[in-house]
């Protein structure tokens, strides 16, 4: 076999890596090394020009073997290997000192020191390139359709971008109807649109979209398979109703006796057993809640059977199970409201006028349970003087350390509605206020000049006058310095700030997605990656991915929508032949690899031997690390690859040791 040709080529990365190294003498320390046979530097070698010298110099020394030191390969690496291809070289025969992320940047008061490192990284880089060898990636099918777990207007706004290019998409909803918790709420800041008529028809073209099936009460109950070729298994709950022949005329409702508190109205108003969640609801049909039903028979009660005219009433339905095959899946599990309850010192749970943000909404809607009256839940009395506590739940060592964006905005709105309703008094106590968005803080000027008072300061407790049932609030005003006391106040709101959906665990480990410290889902690079995640083919969007408002909510989701049809697109898609390979001829059959696998990549075969999917495969190298018989292999990944460039510190170390 013939000794390896490797060229080495430094970027300066403009003064990134060239201001700090001292490149001309790390070229003369490493030219003479064996198997090296040419060396050169560029200012930028990820331009065009700088792709050329590297190719021109490929085809002039015959170089078999590429080693650039440059910025971290998840700047470049994809670029470089391109630039491989069209000089004709295997593209997995290249390696890439990191001289940027790992170096210059880390090192800028001492140069010497970054000299000698890069010095180190390179050496090791041609330890490895020797023992590089070509790989080929292989193309996997991908199935045309997407799958989409959420159905509020991340999931709605995705559904709709990828139907309308022309794919079938499938929405997995787990509540009664479609629209998420946008569907609750009155206004948007900062224009006071109504959020209805907003979403509503976007609701209602998701469901008549040709392209878009609608699979509500239903959750995600198992995923296999890999990108492009995902098998799905949805657990659907009855409903109880047929949504063909249900016409929402009520008179099912209507002649029901049960009344049990409506969850869509934040528990503030009461629901019959078989009801609607609300008159907009996609998909248009009744459901029957048997937990809270007196008995399906006729000497039990049956009233609402007895009253459908359109017989749509079914009390034999039973849980359904759907298998679907898809090609692509969007995760957009929304949020939930932080129970406040766990902040023992503002009384929510325990004081009937000490509310959330959320149930505020539910009062301020014309369709909501109060028909858009600011009401006091102890009496039903308009409230004259109301107190805002901020960050409830947000921006707390105890609770949550992130700040969840929507609640200053949220705030300040209801605030300026509830003034212009109401003329009431009205103080908002915050520790900053986060107007961040195209128009929000021309928003909170104009509330502030109508009359709702600002108070930079926390609220430390809360107090109620049983009687009355009117509260204390006490805080500080940490501008004047001094504390505050507001007595008599009719209601608290608590901005409550949001937190990864409860649904939305089950969903990241079943899809095994990554999740960050805050507990929404991690997504592959915050800067260049936002949508997808680590594994390929699954993005996530909106509020799963971390606190955001609507108009990033939707930008968001139609990001994702185009990931997922720029895979959809191209019919296939190469996988990156980072997988590790099994030797059968050593391989015992213990299963201990398929234990650790964190992708579930690995399986045992007829022959009882290990099996690795190379589709599902990350090549991490935790099966290779565990085998006790060292029948794994990581490609590109090896043993040996990993020993030379230890090898080759150390004799570096030893022959230069350090003062």
């Amino acid at each position: 076999m013939p000794e390896p040709r490797i060229g080495i080529f430094i970027c300066h990365c403009g003064s990134n890596i060239g201001g700090v190294v001292d490149i001309p003498h790390v070229l003369e320390s490493v030219k003479d090394l064996p198997n090296v046979v040419h060396v050169e530097d560029y200012k930028y070698l990820c331009s065009k020009p700088g792709q050329q010298i590297i190719k021109d110099r490929i085809s002039e020394m015959r170089l078999d073997r590429v080693v650039i030191g440059s910025c971290s390969p998840r700047m470049h690496e994809l670029t470089f290997r391109q630039m491989m291809r069209e000089a004709n070289m295997n593209p997995f025969l290249l390696e890439i000192a990191n001289l940027r992320e790992q170096d210059s940047w880390i090192h800028q008061d001492s140069p010497e020191a970054a000299t000698e490192k890069a010095i180190d990284l390179i050496r090791m880089a041609i330890a490895r390139a020797r023992l590089l060898e070509p790989l080929e990636e292989t193309e996997v099918v991908i199935e045309k359709t997407a799958l989409i777990i959420g159905g509020g207007i991340a999931g709605i706004s995705a559904a709709l971008d990828i139907a309308d290019a022309g794919f079938k998409v499938y929405i997995v909803e787990k509540e009664p109807s479609i629209g998420g918790k946008m569907a609750r709420w009155d206004k948007t800041f900062p224009t006071l649109d109504c959020a209805s008529c907003i979403l509503t028809p976007r609701m209602a073209e998701a469901g008549s979209h040709p392209n878009i099936e609608l699979i509500t009460m239903a959750e995600v109950d198992k995923v296999d398979g890999f990108v492009g070729n995902f098998e799905v298994t949805i657990k659907q709950r009855p409903r109880y109703v047929d949504i063909d022949k249900c016409t929402s005329c009520g008179d099912c409702s209507a002649v029901c006796p049960v009344d049990v508190p409506a969850e869509f109205d934040a528990n503030l108003t009461y629901r019959k057993a078989i009801y609607i969640p609300f008159a907009q609801a996609v998909p248009s049909a009744y459901l029957l809640d048997m937990e809270s039903c007196l008995g399906v028979d006729a000497v039990r009660c049956g009233k609402c059977k007895e009253a459908c005219g359109a017989d749509a009433i079914n009390y034999d339905d039973h849980e359904k199970t759907i298998q679907l095959k898809v090609g692509t899946i969007i995760v957009a599990t929304g949020f939930d409201l932080f129970d406040a309850t766990k902040k023992e010192e503002y009384g929510y749970g325990e004081f009937p006028n000490v509310v959330n943000i959320g149930e505020v909404e539910r009062m301020l809607s014309s369709a909501g349970p109060t028909q858009g009256h600011m009401v006091r839940p102890s009496d039903l009395k308009e409230p004259k003087r109301i107190v805002y506590v901020q960050c409830v739940g947000s921006r707390d060592e105890r609770t949550n350390r992130y700040c969840s964006r929507i609640c200053c905005m949220t705030a300040i709105k209801q605030a300026r509605m509830i003034r212009d309703k109401l003329g009431a008094e009205i103080y908002i106590f915050y520790i900053d206020l986060r107007t961040f968005g195209k128009g929000y803080e021309e928003f909170y000027e104009s509330t502030a000049a109508a009359g709702v008072n600002f108070i930079r300061g926390r609220v430390g407790e809360i107090i109620e006058d049983p009687e009355t049932h009117s509260l204390t609030v006490r805080g500080e005003d940490t501008l004047l310095g001094k504390p505050v006391n507001l007595d008599d106040v009719d209601l608290v709101v608590l901005s409550t700030g949001v937190v990864p959906s409860r649904s939305a665990k089950k969903v990241q480990h079943i899809l095994n997605l990554s999740e960050s410290p805050d507990g929404f889902l991690l997504e592959a690079h915050p800067k260049l990656r936002p949508v997808d995640s680590f594994n390929d083919g699954i993005f996530v969007a909106g509020m799963a991915q971390g606190p955001k408002d609507i108009p990033d909510t939707v930008a968001q989701a139609k990001a994702a929508a185009a990931g997922a049809m720029a895979l959809m697109g191209k019919g296939k898609i190469t996988i990156e032949p980072y997988y590790s390979i099994v030797d059968e001829n050593k391989c015992s059959g213990c299963r201990v690899c398929v234990s650790v696998c964190p992708y579930n990549a690995i399986s045992i075969n007829e022959r009882e031997k290990a099996n690795i999917n190379p589709a599902l495969c990350k090549g991490c190298g935790t099966c290779t690390a565990t085998c006790p018989s060292g029948a794994i292999t990581s490609q590109h990944y090896t043993d040996g690859q990993i020993l030379a460039m230890i090898n080759e510190y150390l004799s570096g170390a030893i022959e230069t040791p350090q003062e």
